[in-house]
């Protein structure tokens, strides 16, 4: 007989403190915690070095885990969890920032390398292997390597904020193709919801 893992962890990626909230860094703490919103997740609570909830999607039991270590040390807790409910790589979904994609756009990937990306690579250094699904959010790059510092934990800006909230609404609702192994269709779900209306055609004079 197959054993089926029927739990999933969904983790997102930040730093912990209002200092840090509306960071670009921490988009992967804004999704998580829209996913737990839309989905009525249960009571945060404190353990594993990070804050945790639980609840339903679509029928599948999911964790989210928001790591408390900073950044840098993300894979102690994820580690710390996902042991405890032996919950297996391929079952773990990470949420982050990524400057190689643009902003407002997403992207998907299973393994490969952590991309500078220190919360990806503390996971990586963790885990037993690093065949976990990435959700990468795009943030856009600065344009200059000696920016990118300043620029990830830089607040989004006022022109962000106009597409932020609902980027993060529709990837909540499209998190149940991330189960069934439909990526492609989680990433043109998102595109399309987030292409800006077309201007409606004007009729002419005296039509």
């Amino acid at each position: 007989m197959v054993y089926r893992y029927y739990m999933w962890l969904f983790v997102g990626l930040g730093n912990p403190g209002s200092e840090y909230e509306r960071n670009r860094h921490n988009i992967g703490f804004m999704a998580v915690d829209e996913i737990a919103s839309q989905y009525n997740f249960g009571t945060w609570k404190k353990k594993y070095q990070g804050e945790f909830c639980e609840g339903m999607i679509a029928g599948e039991k999911v964790i989210i885990l928001k790591p408390m270590t900073y950044m840098n040390e993300s894979g102690r807790s994820v580690q710390a969890l996902s042991s405890f409910y032996k919950i297996p790589t391929s079952n773990i979904v990470a949420f982050h920032d990524e400057l190689d994609v643009m902003p407002s756009k997403v992207k998907t990937k299973i393994g490969g390398g952590a991309g500078g990306h220190n919360g990806i690579r503390s996971m990586d250094a963790h885990l037993p292997d690093i065949n976990y699904k990435r959700v990468r959010l795009g943030i856009g790059h600065p344009g200059d390597k000696d920016r990118v510092h300043g620029y990830v934990l830089g607040n989004f800006s006022k022109e962000d904020e106009k597409w932020l909230p609902d980027l993060l609404k529709v990837v909540a609702k499209e998190a149940p193709l991330l189960f069934q192994n439909q990526d492609a269709k989680f990433i043109s779900n998102i595109a399309l919801a987030m292409q800006p209306p077309k201007p409606k055609k004007e009729k002419p004079v005296g039509s």
